[in-house]
């Protein structure tokens, strides 16, 4: 529940003051022991928390899932596997699961969708990562547009779709091998590229170094460059960008 949803349900009597005391004392964290949950996070940020699922025992997955769910808000998870999905998938019946990407959602409100985020890929390879950016930036309220396989190894498809990247409020820009493409984009538009290496490729790529590489020594304006396969984090990124330029332009 939002703080504001709760005070105005204590102000209307719906909830007894020690109710919402005990709701409130979980706040900014809730201790699972083995796990900190911070419920207080969107309040700060805008943005609940993610629950990075890789690593974790099946145990613990669904405990913490579950204690989101009890606050009744959406939730999102990275890197999940099919298992961790179909453990949470017996208890959460509303939750969806994109094996391409590893991307859980649980959404019990969908939010209207604002802006516009072009997310690219460099080669189908680069798709998962690339989804895991979508989905992200979907899930926390954001209009995107996908234009997946448009690599500098044929830049004439990359040209032909020029006009459509160049919409967006901001660009996502997925690519392994060298890492060229958030560069060509940034050196044709006028709007914000993030660039994320990818670790597919040959040897040399050293698992996406060597784009990584590429795209923090890129002589092209306005790229900002996250982590190796970092799909989330460019999206989390990209969306306060779209957040900005739509409150800019109302």
């Amino acid at each position: 529940m939002e703080v504001r949803d709760l005070l105005e349900q204590v102000k209307s009597g719906k909830i007894e003051i020690t109710t919402a005391e005990q709701i409130l004392k979980k706040l900014p964290y809730e201790d699972l022991d083995f796990a900190k949950l911070d419920h207080h996070r969107k309040l700060r940020s805008g943005f609940g928390e993610v629950v990075y699922c890789r690593g974790k025992s099946i145990e613990h997955f669904i405990k913490i899932f579950q204690s989101f769910y009890e606050k009744g808000v959406n939730i999102l998870g990275t890197r999940a596997s099919k298992e961790q999905f179909e453990a949470l998938k017996a208890i959460v019946k509303e939750a969806e699961y994109d094996e391409l990407s590893g991307v859980i959602k649980v959404v019990r409100s969908h939010p209207d969708k604002i802006g516009n985020i072009v997310v690219c890929t460099g080669g189908t390879s680069d798709i998962p990562v690339a989804e895991e950016a979508a989905q992200t930036a979907e899930f926390f309220g954001s209009t995107v547009t996908r234009i997946y396989d448009i690599g500098i190894a044929g830049i004439h498809r990359l040209l032909s779709q020029i006009e459509r990247i160049g919409k967006a409020n901001v660009v996502i820009a997925v690519a392994g091998m060298e890492g060229a493409l958030p560069g060509v984009i940034a050196g044709l538009i006028d709007k914000p590229v993030i660039a994320v290496p990818t670790s597919v490729g040959y040897g040399t790529n050293f698992k996406g170094v060597s784009a990584l590489l590429t795209m923090l020594n890129s002589c092209a304006e306005g790229i900002a460059v996250v982590n190796i396969d970092n799909g989330f984090g460019a999206a989390y990124m990209a969306t306060q960008i779209n957040r900005l330029a739509v409150k800019g332009n109302e």
